[in-house]
């Protein structure tokens, strides 16, 4: 497919940018605590500029002091971090990216820790349970906050932004004016419509007051709150034409408020431009650019939202952070190269909300950019023994390295439990990363073994330099009677497609393999019962990811016995008890399939530490954990060998 209208430039306002591929603003941590930006900040923006992407969106920059959401937020409330944006700028500007910093006060899903001062909004309700009721702004602090917007576009100016985006989505300040849900003011900026929209077009008459027209004006919006009562896309089309008519030169139009944050960074079980009907609404009802966003990974949807003017310009947000290189790959028409963002959310979404640097499960040179990887200065005779995910990306990162890189794996497909994980209902973007994980480990020049249990002896005949130990986790068996009876199927065997199961099926064990194996034969019309010790089920499941698994359980009928500690195992059931110490029996099954985790396999680690010294150890073969941990683990020992 040809990416034709994808590498058009387009004029933003005064602003030409190169091409339609957009980063949008993503908060990631790499910023100093005093609200300056690192050199780790324009490490990472400058790789997605040498990547491609015609207009980069500098995260969400604080405008007022007192209003900081995080401790590593950027600033522009002051003229003494001008300078470190200019350098981040800079490196952009000198792989013909443009750049724009988003304006932001968060308003009531800001934190007054954090901050030193009271959150405000624009009425006293608190964005979610848990968060500090803001303050009500009066009138006269409500005209004083529309100057410290124009005085961070003028500071965002001099640093050499191309353009500002004022943030007027998800709940923040500027939202809460916009939104009758959030907003029961009596005074000029509450009411009606007019009334309600008088913040925002205050702002934007200071900002362009503030920079003469110099850079472009572009502000972000949702196209739905996705909450009762909240703007819908029909309020959200009235309020962008209503901007345009205040001389914004574009929108970028995101969606939902953050108790709906599930629309905000969409789970791996969303597609790609989910919200393209109703970007598509706000984009009849303006002239001026629209950009889109929302789980887009790769471009061919994107191609078609810019062809047929449903769109102008598409943001890649955490498709960028897996792949800065992504509309380079593109253009040469090289998208198997492209490592895929697979919307786990949880080295970036998690991390962000922690106040930690962001990182990725499928990208590990993530937070990593200015400290490139370098060639080993002596190159060694690496074994990776594993193919898992955790030994597919040390394999890569050495061979990058300069090392000869043998990959051994004991069976017949490369993956390990992570291309099983792909199997339940919403999960197959999973597969796109193991694919490219191979792919890249292929075209390195890895050295490829499979169907090869590895024992001392081969590597005494091997001799090698360096053994990662990427052996993974098989399923947990926990010493309960019964468990090891024959008829028991192991979930990873169904999944595998090497059992099947009856019609009746217990799973046993809630957690997130457990329900998600239990979605995958709902989707299949079994009848299933799901059994756990705590009192829910999928309690380590993600919020997002978990809003539609529970949504699976309801939809597919599937029932819950929670509360229960297994007993005993039978053919058709289990013995169980619960908290009052009283024994029960739910039996009756024609399958019962064991889902209660995994355990780390790691056979060779004492045998070979005498005969290779430089061992190590990675990812579950330590301990069953996350991918997240297993491909983090592989860059940090690959990188050092």
């Amino acid at each position: 497919m040809k990416f034709n209208a994808m590498f058009q430039p387009i004029e933003i306002g005064p602003m030409t940018v190169k091409n339609r591929f957009v980063v949008p603003p993503m908060g990631n941590n790499f910023a100093n605590t005093d609200g300056t930006m690192s050199e780790q900040s324009a490490a990472y923006y400058r790789e997605r500029a040498k990547g491609g992407f015609g207009l980069i969106t500098i995260e969400a920059t604080v405008v007022h002091k007192g209003a900081k959401g995080g401790p590593r937020k950027p600033c522009l409330y002051d003229d003494s971090t001008i300078e470190s944006f200019r350098k981040v700028i800079d490196g952009c500007h000198a792989e013909g990216a443009k750049v724009s910093i988003q304006l932001q006060n968060a308003g009531p899903e800001g934190n007054a820790k954090n901050a030193g001062a009271p959150i405000t909004a624009a009425t006293s309700i608190p964005s979610v349970c848990g968060r500090d009721i803001p303050k009500q702004l009066t009138t006269e602090e409500v005209y004083e906050l529309i100057k410290g917007y124009g005085e961070a576009a003028r500071r965002a100016m001099e640093a050499g932004a191309d353009a500002v985006e004022i943030h007027m989505a998800h709940g923040y300040l500027v939202s809460t004016f916009l939104s009758p849900r959030t907003n029961k003011r009596v005074d000029e900026f509450g009411g009606c419509f007019e009334n309600r929209m008088r913040f925002s077009r205050l702002i934007i008459e200071e900002v362009k007051k503030a920079t003469q027209g110099k850079i472009a004006v572009l502000a972000r919006i949702n196209c739905a709150d996705e909450v009762p009562g909240g703007l819908d896309v029909h309020d959200s089309a009235a309020i962008a034409a209503y901007l345009e008519s205040c001389g914004l030169d574009g929108l970028h139009v995101s969606r939902a408020v953050h108790i709906k944050d599930e629309f905000m960074w969409a789970p791996t079980v969303i597609h790609g431009g989910f919200s393209a009907a109703e970007v598509e609404e706000i984009k009849r009802a303006v002239n001026i650019p629209v950009i889109t966003v929302g789980r887009y990974t790769e471009p061919q949807f994107a191609e078609l939202m810019v062809k047929e003017g449903r769109a102008d310009l598409v943001a890649f947000g955490r498709q960028s952070l897996a792949d800065p290189a992504m509309p380079k790959k593109a253009q040469e028409e090289r998208l198997e190269d492209m490592t895929p963002c697979i919307a786990c959310l949880q080295g970036c979404v998690a991390n962000m909300y922690a106040g930690n640097p962001v990182c990725c499960l499928t990208n590990p040179f993530l937070g990593h950019e200015a400290e490139p990887l370098e060639k080993a200065e002596n190159p060694k005779k690496v074994m990776v023994i594993g193919g898992g995910v955790a030994g597919l990306s040390a394999a890569f990162i050495a061979k990058e390295r300069g090392h000869e890189v043998t990959l051994y794996e004991a069976g017949d497909v490369l993956g390990g439990n992570m291309r099983l994980a792909a199997y339940p209902p919403g999960k197959g973007d999973i597969t796109n990363m193991i694919r490219s994980y191979i792919h890249r480990c292929q075209k390195d020049g890895v050295k490829i073994v499979m169907n090869c249990e590895v024992t001392p002896e081969i590597i005494k005949e091997e001799k090698p330099d360096s053994v990662i130990i990427a052996t993974g986790s098989k399923t947990l068996i926990l010493p309960i009677e019964g468990i090891d009876n024959p008829a028991i199927i192991h979930g990873s065997d169904l999944l595998d497609g090497k059992r099947a199961a009856g019609k009746k099926v217990l799973v046993v064990g809630g957690g997130m393999v457990g329900c998600e194996t239990a979605a995958f034969l709902g989707e299949q019309e079994h009848d299933v019962t799901v059994i756990e010790f705590r009192d829910t089920v999928g309690a380590d499941v993600i919020h997002e990811h978990r809003v539609y698994l529970m949504k699976d359980f309801e939809d597919y009928g599937i029932k819950e016995i929670t509360g229960a500690k297994v007993c005993k195992f039978y053919e058709d059931g289990v013995e169980y008890e619960t908290a009052d110490g009283v024994r029960h029996e739910s039996r009756g099954y024609d399958s019962v399939i064991l889902s209660m985790g995994f355990r780390n396999y790691n056979p060779l680690e004492e045998k070979i530490k005498d005969l290779v010294p430089e061992t190590h150890v990675i990812g579950d073969a330590i301990r069953a954990r996350r991918a997240l941990d297993a491909t983090k683990e592989a860059y940090e020992v690959a990188s050092r060998i």
